[in-house]
């Protein structure tokens, strides 16, 4: 039955319960005859009239008269269309609760409304206030018993303000919602990475606007679920949440050296590759869903294959990992910092090399962190030349002095390069 949230219906609104039942009066020999059908040996009552029986109160002229107004005894009766509000379930016609008598059209009047008004279809939430299906919130200024219903059909809101208040409102069966909103009912399939369980998460949600009906695990999500809840995840998190290894931020590194001297080359900064994670990544989430499987990953084979064969063959040269000196040592070039590219190297290991090694196409001279024998750091140049030529005999001074068992000689140019103290055959 409709009621008026917080007291009982007056006459105007009992007359627009009349309208409504007039209007809707095909629609609902329709429910009755779909909806209401009772096991064997259950006989109907028949069709609810259009006189609009409310809680057990017939008004007999309102949908006749518009003038109609009840007398003071049948308004009375009709207070009770606050009373036992909550639908009842789907039983023989006629059904005692408490005092009032319920039938069919109790249960017909909320759907009746939900036909009417289908946005204002609202679900309760925890707290006792309602969501509407078109998103908005709207809440009962008199906790009544139409408070208790799961769902309800809202004839007349006041929507002024942040959250509506109910002023007329009918019960709505959740199986009404299912059986005659099922057109309007979406089931969403998502999947999203748990940082937590360290997985992919997947769920069923099943909605009526933005009414969440019901959310429940997803057993067997789609292998484009999993992946695309993987590329999200490295999409909003970046590229950090990867298993990288210093060998695959090495070679990063690498690349993006060579792709800041030429943009034919990829660009594998983690901006790039956090927006492009499609393209270069996709083929190889195959299987993965968890973050086990993502440790399996080997990111410096899959930024590797992002080379072409003829890149892949030329990167040692215009980007090797080490230089080679003249004591024979391999020392590591780094890739990263704003002096990049640069080695740090004993100064002792580079006597004979007269000019800075060049790479990156030989336009970028390696800038060199000349150390002492106790790898301190004792210059830092990027024109080797020029060291010999001007600062190597202040410098050779000063090691002189700290370290005068090693070899300092007068002429580095000619002088053999060594790792130990000092060459063979030299005292």
């Amino acid at each position: 039955m409709l009621a008026a949230a917080g007291r009982a219906a007056g006459p105007d609104e009992l007359r627009r319960v009349a309208e409504l039942a007039r209007q809707w009066e095909q629609r609902l020999a329709e429910l009755e005859r779909l909806a209401f059908a009772e096991p064997d040996g259950y006989a109907p009552s028949g069709s609810p009239d259009t006189s609009a029986e409310l809680g057990g109160a017939v008004v007999p002229e309102a949908a006749d008269d518009p003038d109609y107004e009840p007398p003071d005894g049948e308004e009375a009766a009709g207070a009770s269309v606050t009373a036992g509000l909550a639908a009842p379930a789907i039983t023989p016609a006629i059904r005692t609760t408490g005092s009032s008598v319920q039938t069919d059209l109790d249960r017909s009047c909320g759907l009746l409304v939900s036909f009417a008004y289908p946005d204002r279809i609202a679900s309760r939430r925890p707290d006792g206030r309602y969501l509407l299906r078109n998103g908005r919130g709207a809440q009962l200024l008199v906790k009544d018993s139409l408070g208790s219903a799961a769902f309800l059909a809202i004839a007349e809101v006041d929507d002024e303000g942040a959250e509506g208040r109910i002023l007329l409102a009918a019960p709505l069966e959740e199986e009404d919602l299912y059986r005659h909103h099922a057109a309007k009912i979406a089931e969403e399939r998502s999947a999203e990475w748990d940082d937590v369980s360290g997985t992919v998460r997947a769920r069923i949600r099943r909605t009526f606007g933005a009414i969440v009906l019901r959310e429940q695990p997803d057993p067997a999500p789609s292998p484009d679920q999993i992946t695309g809840a993987l590329l999200d995840a490295v999409a909003i998190k970046g590229v950090a949440i990867l298993p990288w290894t210093e060998k695959a931020r090495k070679l990063q590194d690498r690349l993006m050296f060579l792709y800041r001297l030429n943009n034919e080359w990829p660009d594998v900064s983690d901006e790039s590759l956090g927006t492009t994670a499609e393209t270069w990544l996709a083929p190889y989430l195959s299987g993965v869903r968890k973050r086990a499987d993502l440790q399996a990953l080997s990111l410096y084979n899959i930024l590797e294959n992002l080379l072409s064969w003829s890149q892949q063959q030329e990167l040692n040269a215009v980007a090797p990992t080490h230089l080679h000196v003249p004591s024979g040592s391999k020392i590591q070039i780094h890739y990263d910092g704003p002096q990049a590219p640069y080695a740090a190297v004993r100064l002792q290991e580079v006597f004979g090399m007269m000019e800075t090694p060049r790479i990156g196409f030989g336009r970028v001279p390696i800038t060199l962190h000349l150390l002492s024998p106790a790898s301190r750091p004792v210059q830092v140049t990027s024109d080797l030349r020029s060291f010999w030529q001007n600062t190597y005999f202040e410098v050779k001074k000063d090691l002189k002095g700290r370290y005068p068992k090693h070899y300092w000689p007068d002429d580095p140019l000619q002088a053999t390069a060594t790792r130990r103290v000092r060459p063979d055959g030299q005292r």
